[in-house]
């Protein structure tokens, strides 16, 4: 219990928090009315285009289905803030399963090397079949023991472990940057 907590004061740190999150409700609801947050919106939000590769339109869907945890075919607020949670304040371990099951994209527990090839060419934005090649026999060398699936133990220890390659296993998205570019031009032009 802190100081203030123990003077029946609230901990500055959670004030904080409820005010961001109170932030975060007011421009979810202002871009998404329904309440639910759509994958063409989700899209939307994280920078989809009509230019994005096949390979762009399958992570986004993964990510989507990853924060849909009812499975539903919607994120309502509540997942939206436990997925925001997790990105900007879950420990690296909580976020080295997320990332797994987002690369997962067959949901049998194991990478195979298609799915590597996925998190290479999203992340690097690598049309290359060499460079991608060479990043992805890399990262499963570093990775898997057995060259040829990647178990969630492994990738967790491989992240953990090597610098390099939890760097190529971050998942940078920010669907609160967006949330908040939005409001900004919003009051810009009030």
């Amino acid at each position: 219990m802190g100081q203030n907590q123990a003077h029946g004061e609230e901990d500055p740190d959670s004030e904080v928090a409820l005010q961001h999150i109170q932030e975060l409700y007011r421009k979810f609801a202002n871009e998404c009315p329904s309440g639910n947050l759509h994958l063409h919106e989700f899209k939307k939000i994280f920078g989809f285009s009509k230019n994005s590769t096949e390979e762009e339109s399958a992570y986004m869907e993964n990510v989507f289905r990853s924060f849909d945890t009812n499975g539903d075919g919607h994120i309502d607020f509540l997942e939206y803030v436990a997925a925001v949670h997790l990105i900007l304040r879950g420990k690296l371990k909580d976020k080295l399963v997320w990332s797994f099951k987002v690369f997962d994209r067959d949901g049998n527990g194991s990478l195979d090397r298609a799915e590597v090839g996925l998190i290479i060419k999203v992340r690097h934005r690598t049309r290359a079949v060499k460079s991608s090649k060479n990043l992805i026999l890399k990262l499963v060398s570093k990775v898997d023991t057995h060259l040829s699936k990647i178990s969630l133990e492994e990738f967790i220890d491989g992240a953990e472990k090597d610098p390099w390659v939890l760097n190529q296993l971050k998942l940078n998205i920010g669907p609160c940057e967006w949330f908040m570019e939005q409001q900004e031009r919003k009051n810009s032009t009030s």
